[in-house]
């Protein structure tokens, strides 16, 4: 773990050369002796020497990730042999909304560089620390519910927890069960709602859909809070607008969860019209392309689908297509890469729905 105070690790991080990381990245997961299992095995495979790789742009050589490998390589052979074996930590896991969950290993220090990025976002969204929390979002294998430590560890909170499953959600819209549905969405609103009613809290750390449900069935409740901070997929103008009005002078913040990464929200721009973010930089980088023509990265302020690379010196996964789509959005010089704006599902349906998220 890098010993640097937070912020000044941001501020280091923002100063890389992403040509540089990436050349960095790609000679760590192709090193003949060190290098990771899964690439070294698919470097035969490449029309290309990945060692001629020597900016970022060239990652498009590789051709879009095949995310259904996750669901049954061995999370092991992704990570580099120079990480000591055998590797301990934990295997996290996607939502699975189109099918059985992905899996990837996660090293202490990809957990800290995503922590300390979560950090980042509290300060600059205006949370204070020692403060207490209600963190509303799935737990077990789901990064997001890694935020407990991210409140407690590295922004001193006191966090009550709700667990939740967002599969079972997720199973019950397929078969179509939308009484099932709602039943266990007021099932988790409940008990968010009595610790609020019994306990101290300050802030909620949820989904925009929960919080939605929780602002419509206890609004007294909501108001009395400080903020409340969304991670997900989906959150429209319409919707922070009316969290905005529903917590007063509350702090609405944001982050967009994706796949293996997140993106920290950027202040709102005309009344919550415009909703912005960065990527988790150098590690996780992202692009909006042409839905239907991957190679072609689409305008600024044009709708399209998103891209995700992730960049870590123990994880390397470039151009996974993700199932979001969104504005690409220019950052305007704060940000060394692009970010994106208004994210939502590229498609809802029965056969992947959206649920809690």
């Amino acid at each position: 773990m890098n010993e640097l105070p937070e912020n000044e690790l941001t501020d280091q991080w923002l100063q890389l050369d992403l040509d540089e990381w990436t050349r960095q990245v790609v000679r760590r997961h192709f090193d003949p002796e060190s290098g990771s299992p899964f690439w070294l095995k698919r470097a035969a495979e490449l029309p290309f020497d990945p060692y001629d790789i020597t900016r970022y742009e060239e990652l498009r050589a590789f051709g879009p990730f095949e995310l259904p490998l996750l669901r049954h390589l061995d999370p092991a052979d992704l990570v580099p042999m120079a990480v000591p074996r055998p590797l301990v930590g934990r295997v996290w896991e996607s939502g699975g909304t189109t099918g059985d969950p992905c899996r990837v290993f996660y090293t202490p220090r990809m957990i800290t560089h995503r922590g300390v990025w979560r950090r980042w976002s509290f300060v600059t969204e205006g949370f204070q620390p020692g403060r207490s929390w209600v963190q509303a979002t799935p737990t077990g294998p789901h990064l997001i519910g890694n935020g407990w430590w991210e409140l407690s560890e590295l922004y001193g909170s006191l966090v009550y927890g709700i667990d939740l499953d967002p599969r079972w959600i997720k199973r019950l819209l397929r078969d179509g069960r939308l009484d099932e549905a709602e039943r266990y969405t007021g099932h988790i609103v409940e008990q968010i709602a009595t610790i609020l009613r019994t306990q101290r809290i300050d802030h909620v750390n949820t989904t925009p859909a929960l919080f939605q449900a929780l602002a419509r069935r206890e609004p007294e409740l909501v108001a009395a809070l400080g903020g409340v901070r969304l991670s997900g997929t989906q959150i429209t103008p319409q919707m922070y607008r009316s969290f905005r009005a529903a917590l007063g002078d509350g702090i609405v913040g944001m982050s967009y969860g994706n796949t293996f990464g997140n993106a920290a929200s950027l202040p709102a721009e005309r009344d919550g019209a415009l909703l912005p973010y960065a990527p988790n930089y150098p590690h996780v980088t992202m692009s909006v392309v042409d839905k239907g023509d991957w190679e072609r990265t689409v305008e600024y302020g044009e709708l399209g689908q998103v891209m995700l690379t992730v960049l870590h010196e123990d994880l390397f996964l470039p151009n996974v297509l993700e199932r979001d789509q969104a504005l690409r959005y220019e950052t305007g010089g704060r940000w060394p890469s692009d970010g994106v704006a208004n994210v939502r599902p590229l498609q809802i349906s029965r056969q992947a729905p959206e649920g809690i998220y």
